[in-house]
Protein backbone atom coordinates (compact mmCIF):
# COMPACT_ATOMS: atom_id res chain seq x y z
CA UNK A 1 0.00 0.00 0.00
CA UNK A 2 1.22 3.65 -0.91
CA UNK A 3 2.12 5.77 1.86
CA UNK A 4 0.03 8.62 2.21
CA UNK A 5 2.29 11.84 1.61
CA UNK A 6 0.64 15.04 1.31
CA UNK A 7 -1.04 16.89 -1.57
CA UNK A 8 0.42 18.97 -4.48
CA UNK A 9 -0.41 22.29 -6.00
CA UNK A 10 0.67 22.80 -9.47
CA UNK A 11 0.98 25.90 -10.92
CA UNK A 12 2.67 25.88 -14.96
CA UNK A 13 3.91 28.53 -16.87
CA UNK A 14 5.58 29.06 -20.35
CA UNK A 15 5.70 26.61 -23.61
CA UNK A 16 4.06 23.03 -23.05
CA UNK A 17 7.34 21.50 -23.16
CA UNK A 18 7.89 22.94 -19.91
CA UNK A 19 4.30 21.80 -18.72
CA UNK A 20 5.79 18.50 -19.99
CA UNK A 21 8.65 18.24 -17.37
CA UNK A 22 6.05 19.51 -14.95
CA UNK A 23 3.00 16.86 -15.54
CA UNK A 24 6.15 14.34 -15.44
CA UNK A 25 7.27 15.29 -12.52
CA UNK A 26 3.93 15.52 -10.71
CA UNK A 27 2.85 12.32 -11.87
CA UNK A 28 5.86 10.46 -10.49
CA UNK A 29 4.76 12.23 -7.50
CA UNK A 30 1.06 10.71 -7.55
CA UNK A 31 2.67 7.32 -8.22
CA UNK A 32 4.86 7.79 -4.97
CA UNK A 33 1.34 8.66 -2.52
CA UNK A 34 1.29 12.37 -3.26
CA UNK A 35 -2.19 13.60 -4.04
CA UNK A 36 -3.62 16.45 -6.27
CA UNK A 37 -4.94 19.11 -3.71
CA UNK A 38 -8.68 19.78 -4.60
CA UNK A 39 -8.01 23.52 -4.25
CA UNK A 40 -5.27 25.42 -6.22
CA UNK A 41 -4.15 27.27 -3.34
CA UNK A 42 -4.17 25.63 -0.59
CA UNK A 43 -1.54 22.57 -0.75
CA UNK A 44 1.19 20.96 1.59
CA UNK A 45 3.72 21.76 -1.27
CA UNK A 46 3.33 23.78 -4.27
CA UNK A 47 5.39 23.00 -7.18
CA UNK A 48 5.93 26.88 -9.85
CA UNK A 49 7.50 25.36 -12.65
CA UNK A 50 8.64 28.76 -14.50
CA UNK A 51 9.46 29.68 -18.11
CA UNK A 52 12.24 32.73 -18.36
CA UNK A 53 12.69 32.73 -22.35
CA UNK A 54 11.67 36.02 -22.20
CA UNK A 55 11.20 39.52 -20.12
CA UNK A 56 7.69 39.36 -20.07
CA UNK A 57 8.15 35.54 -18.81
CA UNK A 58 10.60 36.24 -15.88
CA UNK A 59 8.17 38.99 -14.76
CA UNK A 60 5.24 36.19 -14.72
CA UNK A 61 7.51 33.88 -12.93
CA UNK A 62 8.51 36.51 -10.09
CA UNK A 63 4.92 37.60 -9.73
CA UNK A 64 4.00 33.86 -9.46
CA UNK A 65 6.60 32.92 -6.83
CA UNK A 66 5.74 35.67 -4.93
CA UNK A 67 2.16 34.92 -4.67
CA UNK A 68 2.63 31.73 -3.47
CA UNK A 69 5.36 32.49 -0.85
CA UNK A 70 2.37 35.13 0.48
CA UNK A 71 -0.21 31.95 0.32
CA UNK A 72 2.51 30.21 2.41
CA UNK A 73 2.71 33.00 4.99
CA UNK A 74 -1.13 33.08 6.35
CA UNK A 75 -1.07 29.02 6.21
CA UNK A 76 -2.31 27.99 2.65
CA UNK A 77 0.74 26.57 1.32
CA UNK A 78 3.42 24.16 3.57
CA UNK A 79 6.07 24.14 1.29
CA UNK A 80 7.02 26.14 -1.83
CA UNK A 81 9.14 24.58 -4.76
CA UNK A 82 10.58 26.54 -7.76
CA UNK A 83 11.66 24.54 -10.91
CA UNK A 84 11.99 24.90 -14.49
CA UNK A 85 13.84 27.36 -16.73
CA UNK A 86 13.75 30.71 -13.86
CA UNK A 87 15.58 28.40 -11.28
CA UNK A 88 18.19 26.95 -14.13
CA UNK A 89 18.79 30.66 -15.62
CA UNK A 90 18.88 32.66 -12.12
CA UNK A 91 20.23 29.89 -9.42
CA UNK A 92 22.21 32.85 -7.30
CA UNK A 93 18.26 34.85 -7.23
CA UNK A 94 17.20 32.01 -4.21
CA UNK A 95 18.02 34.50 -1.64
CA UNK A 96 15.67 37.30 -3.26
CA UNK A 97 12.69 34.89 -2.75
CA UNK A 98 12.90 34.26 1.48
CA UNK A 99 10.43 31.68 2.01
CA UNK A 100 11.11 29.32 -1.14
CA UNK A 101 12.00 25.75 0.32
CA UNK A 102 13.32 24.86 -2.96
CA UNK A 103 14.88 26.26 -5.93
CA UNK A 104 15.52 23.78 -8.39
CA UNK A 105 15.72 23.64 -12.39
CA UNK A 106 15.36 21.85 -15.26
CA UNK A 107 16.01 17.72 -15.68
CA UNK A 108 19.14 17.72 -17.38
CA UNK A 109 18.81 13.71 -17.87
CA UNK A 110 15.27 12.02 -19.08
CA UNK A 111 12.80 11.79 -16.01
CA UNK A 112 10.89 8.68 -17.15
CA UNK A 113 7.00 8.83 -16.97
CA UNK A 114 5.20 6.17 -14.43
CA UNK A 115 2.35 4.78 -16.99
CA UNK A 116 -0.55 5.49 -17.43
CA UNK A 117 0.95 9.27 -16.67
CA UNK A 118 -0.74 12.37 -15.26
CA UNK A 119 -1.78 15.05 -18.48
CA UNK A 120 -2.36 18.26 -17.26
CA UNK A 121 -3.88 18.82 -21.04
CA UNK A 122 -7.01 16.40 -19.84
CA UNK A 123 -7.69 13.22 -21.93
CA UNK A 124 -8.50 14.08 -25.67
CA UNK A 125 -5.18 15.31 -26.17
CA UNK A 126 -1.56 15.40 -24.78
CA UNK A 127 2.38 16.62 -25.54
CA UNK A 128 5.13 14.13 -26.43
CA UNK A 129 8.25 15.39 -25.95
CA UNK A 130 11.10 13.72 -28.02
CA UNK A 131 14.01 15.45 -27.33
CA UNK A 132 15.56 18.09 -24.98
CA UNK A 133 17.79 20.71 -25.21
CA UNK A 134 19.13 22.93 -28.40
CA UNK A 135 21.21 22.40 -31.25
CA UNK A 136 20.79 25.83 -32.55
CA UNK A 137 22.27 28.84 -31.63
CA UNK A 138 20.37 31.89 -32.22
CA UNK A 139 21.60 34.66 -31.74
CA UNK A 140 18.42 35.85 -29.17
CA UNK A 141 18.04 33.02 -27.56
CA UNK A 142 19.00 31.94 -24.28
CA UNK A 143 17.18 28.28 -24.53
CA UNK A 144 20.98 26.72 -24.96
CA UNK A 145 21.98 27.78 -21.87
CA UNK A 146 18.92 26.70 -19.60
CA UNK A 147 18.79 23.40 -21.42
CA UNK A 148 22.01 22.53 -22.94
CA UNK A 149 22.75 20.53 -25.90
CA UNK A 150 19.96 19.13 -28.25
CA UNK A 151 19.84 15.53 -26.84
CA UNK A 152 17.17 12.63 -28.74
CA UNK A 153 14.95 10.41 -25.95
CA UNK A 154 15.33 6.59 -26.77
CA UNK A 155 12.43 5.39 -29.60
CA UNK A 156 11.68 2.74 -27.15
CA UNK A 157 10.60 5.27 -24.26
CA UNK A 158 9.05 7.71 -26.56
CA UNK A 159 6.40 4.84 -28.67
CA UNK A 160 6.30 3.56 -24.68
CA UNK A 161 4.71 6.56 -23.89
CA UNK A 162 2.53 6.61 -26.76
CA UNK A 163 0.89 3.77 -26.36
CA UNK A 164 -0.44 4.50 -22.98
CA UNK A 165 -1.70 7.49 -24.41
CA UNK A 166 -3.69 6.13 -27.04
CA UNK A 167 -4.86 3.04 -24.66
CA UNK A 168 -6.01 5.59 -22.31
CA UNK A 169 -8.23 7.78 -24.63
CA UNK A 170 -5.89 10.52 -26.07
CA UNK A 171 -6.97 11.04 -29.46
CA UNK A 172 -4.05 13.72 -30.45
CA UNK A 173 -0.48 13.21 -30.03
CA UNK A 174 1.32 16.43 -30.49
CA UNK A 175 5.06 15.86 -30.82
CA UNK A 176 7.19 18.38 -29.36
CA UNK A 177 10.90 19.49 -29.15
CA UNK A 178 13.08 22.85 -29.65
CA UNK A 179 13.50 21.59 -32.48
CA UNK A 180 11.30 17.90 -33.48
CA UNK A 181 13.36 17.66 -37.28
CA UNK A 182 16.49 17.23 -35.77
CA UNK A 183 15.47 13.84 -33.64
CA UNK A 184 18.08 11.20 -34.17
CA UNK A 185 18.53 7.48 -32.48
CA UNK A 186 21.33 5.49 -34.64
CA UNK A 187 20.43 5.77 -38.21
CA UNK A 188 16.78 6.56 -37.82
CA UNK A 189 15.29 9.80 -38.11
CA UNK A 190 12.54 12.01 -37.40
CA UNK A 191 10.06 10.13 -40.18
CA UNK A 192 11.06 6.89 -38.80
CA UNK A 193 9.57 7.97 -35.36
CA UNK A 194 6.91 9.21 -37.38
CA UNK A 195 5.90 5.91 -38.96
CA UNK A 196 6.49 4.16 -35.82
CA UNK A 197 4.06 6.13 -34.37
CA UNK A 198 1.25 5.40 -37.12
CA UNK A 199 1.89 1.59 -36.52
CA UNK A 200 -0.15 1.68 -32.67
CA UNK A 201 -3.85 1.18 -33.61
CA UNK A 202 -6.88 3.50 -33.08
CA UNK A 203 -8.19 6.90 -34.24
CA UNK A 204 -6.23 9.61 -33.29
CA UNK A 205 -3.88 12.49 -34.80
CA UNK A 206 -0.44 12.98 -34.90
CA UNK A 207 0.88 16.90 -34.98
CA UNK A 208 4.52 17.58 -35.30
CA UNK A 209 5.50 21.13 -33.37
CA UNK A 210 7.17 22.95 -35.10
CA UNK A 211 9.47 22.48 -38.47
CA UNK A 212 12.56 24.69 -39.09
CA UNK A 213 11.84 25.98 -42.58
CA UNK A 214 15.62 24.68 -43.75
CA UNK A 215 15.18 21.07 -42.14
CA UNK A 216 11.86 20.32 -43.79
CA UNK A 217 12.81 16.87 -45.39
CA UNK A 218 10.77 14.72 -48.45
CA UNK A 219 10.46 11.96 -46.53
CA UNK A 220 8.20 13.97 -43.64
CA UNK A 221 6.33 15.42 -45.91
CA UNK A 222 5.62 11.99 -48.17
CA UNK A 223 4.69 10.70 -44.06
CA UNK A 224 2.18 13.98 -43.93
CA UNK A 225 0.83 13.12 -47.14
CA UNK A 226 0.38 9.52 -47.08
CA UNK A 227 0.04 8.37 -43.25
CA UNK A 228 -3.87 7.64 -41.47
CA UNK A 229 -2.64 9.49 -38.07
CA UNK A 230 -0.79 12.60 -39.83
CA UNK A 231 -2.51 15.70 -39.16
CA UNK A 232 -1.40 18.31 -42.21
CA UNK A 233 -0.31 21.54 -40.12
CA UNK A 234 2.76 22.46 -40.10
CA UNK A 235 4.12 25.12 -37.61
CA UNK A 236 7.30 27.26 -39.68
CA UNK A 237 8.83 29.51 -36.89
CA UNK A 238 10.18 32.00 -39.30
CA UNK A 239 11.20 34.88 -36.87
CA UNK A 240 12.15 37.33 -39.84
CA UNK A 241 12.56 37.32 -43.25
CA UNK A 242 14.96 39.99 -44.21
CA UNK A 243 18.41 38.63 -44.92
CA UNK A 244 20.07 40.96 -42.82
CA UNK A 245 18.05 40.36 -40.02
CA UNK A 246 18.22 37.21 -39.98
CA UNK A 247 22.17 36.55 -40.64
CA UNK A 248 22.08 38.94 -37.53
CA UNK A 249 19.83 36.49 -36.10
CA UNK A 250 22.11 33.48 -36.55
CA UNK A 251 19.62 32.14 -38.97
CA UNK A 252 21.05 32.18 -42.08
CA UNK A 253 21.03 28.80 -43.45
CA UNK A 254 17.23 29.30 -43.10
CA UNK A 255 17.27 32.85 -45.42
CA UNK A 256 16.45 30.88 -48.53
CA UNK A 257 13.67 28.47 -47.42
CA UNK A 258 12.28 31.06 -45.41
CA UNK A 259 11.50 33.36 -48.21
CA UNK A 260 9.71 30.37 -50.14
CA UNK A 261 8.40 28.67 -47.29
CA UNK A 262 4.61 29.24 -47.85
CA UNK A 263 4.22 28.74 -51.48
CA UNK A 264 6.40 25.41 -51.68
CA UNK A 265 4.82 23.60 -48.14
CA UNK A 266 1.03 24.70 -50.01
CA UNK A 267 2.37 23.61 -53.52
CA UNK A 268 3.50 19.80 -51.58
CA UNK A 269 0.44 19.24 -49.01
CA UNK A 270 -2.91 20.22 -50.43
CA UNK A 271 -4.70 21.78 -47.83
CA UNK A 272 -1.83 22.00 -45.29
CA UNK A 273 -2.61 25.40 -42.54
CA UNK A 274 0.46 27.13 -41.90
CA UNK A 275 1.89 28.83 -38.60
CA UNK A 276 4.43 31.09 -37.86
CA UNK A 277 6.20 33.18 -35.34
CA UNK A 278 7.70 36.43 -36.07
CA UNK A 279 9.87 38.58 -33.97
CA UNK A 280 9.96 42.25 -34.30
CA UNK A 281 12.83 44.77 -32.90
CA UNK A 282 15.83 42.87 -33.26
CA UNK A 283 19.04 44.93 -33.66
CA UNK A 284 19.27 45.76 -37.83
CA UNK A 285 15.64 45.77 -38.08
CA UNK A 286 15.18 48.96 -39.89
CA UNK A 287 11.73 50.96 -40.47
CA UNK A 288 12.61 50.03 -44.31
CA UNK A 289 13.11 46.27 -43.76
CA UNK A 290 10.12 45.95 -40.89
CA UNK A 291 8.07 47.32 -43.84
CA UNK A 292 9.64 44.12 -46.38
CA UNK A 293 8.81 41.75 -43.17
CA UNK A 294 5.38 43.13 -43.26
CA UNK A 295 5.13 43.07 -47.54
CA UNK A 296 6.33 39.46 -47.04
CA UNK A 297 3.75 38.09 -44.57
CA UNK A 298 1.29 39.81 -46.71
CA UNK A 299 2.38 37.50 -49.67
CA UNK A 300 3.17 34.34 -47.67
CA UNK A 301 -0.64 34.87 -46.04
CA UNK A 302 -0.19 32.17 -43.24
CA UNK A 303 -3.12 31.20 -41.43
CA UNK A 304 -1.92 31.71 -38.05
CA UNK A 305 0.53 34.11 -37.31
CA UNK A 306 2.16 34.92 -34.19
CA UNK A 307 4.64 37.86 -32.76
CA UNK A 308 6.27 39.25 -29.79
CA UNK A 309 9.20 41.84 -29.32
CA UNK A 310 12.55 41.04 -28.59
CA UNK A 311 14.02 41.76 -25.31
CA UNK A 312 18.02 41.71 -25.11
CA UNK A 313 18.93 38.32 -23.13
CA UNK A 314 22.15 38.01 -20.69
CA UNK A 315 24.52 35.94 -22.09
CA UNK A 316 22.82 36.20 -26.37
CA UNK A 317 24.98 37.20 -28.82
CA UNK A 318 22.19 39.31 -29.51
CA UNK A 319 22.24 41.42 -26.57
CA UNK A 320 26.17 42.43 -27.36
CA UNK A 321 24.61 43.78 -30.72
CA UNK A 322 24.33 47.58 -31.70
CA UNK A 323 21.40 48.87 -33.99
CA UNK A 324 18.25 47.79 -31.96
CA UNK A 325 15.34 49.73 -32.55
CA UNK A 326 13.81 50.98 -29.14
CA UNK A 327 11.60 49.05 -26.81
CA UNK A 328 8.40 50.99 -27.87
CA UNK A 329 9.46 51.08 -31.47
CA UNK A 330 9.71 46.94 -31.17
CA UNK A 331 6.11 47.33 -28.96
CA UNK A 332 4.40 49.18 -32.09
CA UNK A 333 5.76 47.00 -34.70
CA UNK A 334 4.25 43.91 -33.09
CA UNK A 335 0.74 45.33 -32.90
CA UNK A 336 1.27 46.22 -36.48
CA UNK A 337 1.91 42.33 -37.17
CA UNK A 338 -0.82 41.23 -34.90
CA UNK A 339 -3.10 43.84 -36.81
CA UNK A 340 -1.88 41.78 -40.30
CA UNK A 341 -2.70 38.51 -38.61
CA UNK A 342 -6.16 39.77 -38.06
CA UNK A 343 -6.28 41.27 -41.17
CA UNK A 344 -5.02 37.81 -43.36
CA UNK A 345 -7.33 35.68 -40.82
CA UNK A 346 -10.45 37.26 -41.59
CA UNK A 347 -10.04 36.89 -45.16
CA UNK A 348 -9.20 33.42 -44.57
CA UNK A 349 -11.37 32.14 -42.84
CA UNK A 350 -14.54 33.46 -44.09
CA UNK A 351 -14.17 30.82 -47.04
CA UNK A 352 -14.19 27.86 -44.33
CA UNK A 353 -17.55 29.14 -43.62
CA UNK A 354 -20.59 26.48 -44.39
CA UNK A 355 -17.80 23.73 -45.39
CA UNK A 356 -17.50 20.33 -43.09
CA UNK A 357 -14.44 19.12 -41.14
CA UNK A 358 -13.52 16.90 -39.04
CA UNK A 359 -13.07 18.07 -34.85
CA UNK A 360 -11.77 16.89 -31.95
CA UNK A 361 -13.78 17.57 -29.02
CA UNK A 362 -11.59 18.71 -26.01
CA UNK A 363 -13.51 20.25 -23.88
CA UNK A 364 -17.85 20.45 -23.37
CA UNK A 365 -18.83 22.23 -25.85
CA UNK A 366 -15.20 22.93 -27.20
CA UNK A 367 -13.78 21.02 -30.42
CA UNK A 368 -10.29 21.85 -32.49
CA UNK A 369 -10.07 21.17 -36.28
CA UNK A 370 -7.07 19.55 -37.44
CA UNK A 371 -6.25 23.64 -38.29
CA UNK A 372 -6.02 24.53 -34.81
CA UNK A 373 -3.30 23.43 -32.70
CA UNK A 374 -3.94 23.65 -28.90
CA UNK A 375 -2.79 26.58 -26.83
CA UNK A 376 -1.38 28.68 -29.67
CA UNK A 377 -4.55 28.52 -32.25
CA UNK A 378 -8.48 29.33 -31.39
CA UNK A 379 -11.03 26.73 -31.20
CA UNK A 380 -14.41 25.81 -32.71
CA UNK A 381 -17.41 26.58 -30.49
CA UNK A 382 -20.07 23.51 -30.98
CA UNK A 383 -23.66 22.44 -30.58
CA UNK A 384 -25.25 19.67 -31.00
CA UNK A 385 -27.69 18.51 -34.01
CA UNK A 386 -30.44 17.92 -31.83
CA UNK A 387 -29.58 13.86 -31.05
CA UNK A 388 -28.79 12.17 -27.67
CA UNK A 389 -25.50 10.58 -27.20
CA UNK A 390 -25.49 7.96 -25.04
CA UNK A 391 -23.98 8.34 -21.52
CA UNK A 392 -19.97 9.25 -21.51
CA UNK A 393 -18.12 6.47 -20.06
CA UNK A 394 -14.90 7.89 -18.82
CA UNK A 395 -11.30 6.52 -19.05
CA UNK A 396 -9.40 9.12 -17.56
CA UNK A 397 -5.96 8.16 -16.50
CA UNK A 398 -4.10 8.33 -12.93
CA UNK A 399 -4.68 12.13 -11.41
CA UNK A 400 -7.44 12.80 -14.16
CA UNK A 401 -11.00 12.84 -14.03
CA UNK A 402 -13.71 13.72 -15.59
CA UNK A 403 -15.48 17.38 -14.87
CA UNK A 404 -19.05 16.48 -13.38
CA UNK A 405 -20.11 17.91 -16.45
CA UNK A 406 -18.68 15.38 -18.88
CA UNK A 407 -19.66 12.53 -16.27
CA UNK A 408 -22.94 12.72 -16.02
CA UNK A 409 -24.45 14.43 -18.67
CA UNK A 410 -25.79 13.24 -21.56
CA UNK A 411 -24.84 15.07 -24.68
CA UNK A 412 -27.29 16.87 -26.91
CA UNK A 413 -25.41 15.56 -29.93
CA UNK A 414 -22.26 17.94 -29.82
CA UNK A 415 -20.06 14.93 -29.31
CA UNK A 416 -18.03 13.84 -25.73
CA UNK A 417 -14.67 14.82 -24.63
CA UNK A 418 -12.48 13.04 -26.11
CA UNK A 419 -14.48 11.97 -29.74
CA UNK A 420 -14.01 12.68 -33.06
CA UNK A 421 -17.09 14.64 -34.69
CA UNK A 422 -18.16 16.14 -38.01
CA UNK A 423 -19.09 20.00 -37.36
CA UNK A 424 -19.87 22.48 -40.31
CA UNK A 425 -18.85 25.79 -39.79
CA UNK A 426 -21.43 28.42 -39.29
CA UNK A 427 -19.51 31.55 -37.87
CA UNK A 428 -16.32 33.34 -37.22
CA UNK A 429 -15.72 34.54 -33.64
CA UNK A 430 -12.36 36.85 -33.34
CA UNK A 431 -9.68 33.76 -33.74
CA UNK A 432 -12.53 31.06 -33.15
CA UNK A 433 -15.31 29.68 -34.80
CA UNK A 434 -19.13 28.71 -34.18
CA UNK A 435 -20.02 25.27 -35.50
CA UNK A 436 -22.81 22.03 -35.33
CA UNK A 437 -21.93 19.00 -35.45
CA UNK A 438 -23.29 17.55 -38.53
Amino acid sequence: MKKKRGTLALVSLGCAKNAVDLQVMAGNLLKEGWALSPDPDCADVVIVNTCSFIASAREEAEAEILRAIELKKIGRYGKVVVAGCYPQRYPELKGAFPGVDEWGGVPKGWIEPKMPALRLTGKAFAYLKIAEGCAHRCAYCAIPLIRGKYRSRPLRSILKEARSLVATGCREINVIAQDPMLWREGKKSLPDLLWALDKIPGDFWVRVLYSYPSEISDDFLVWMLTSKHAVRYIDVPLQHTVPEVLEKMNRKAAIDDSLAAAEFLRGVVPGVTLRTTIMTGFPGETESRFRKLMADLRRMQFDHLGCFAYSPEKGTKGALLGGRPSRAVALAREKAVMGLAKEIWRARSKRLVGKTFRALVVAPGVARLESQAPDVDGVTYITGNGERNRPLRGFATHGEANTPSEASAEGMGNGHVGEFVDVRIEKVEGFDFRGKVV
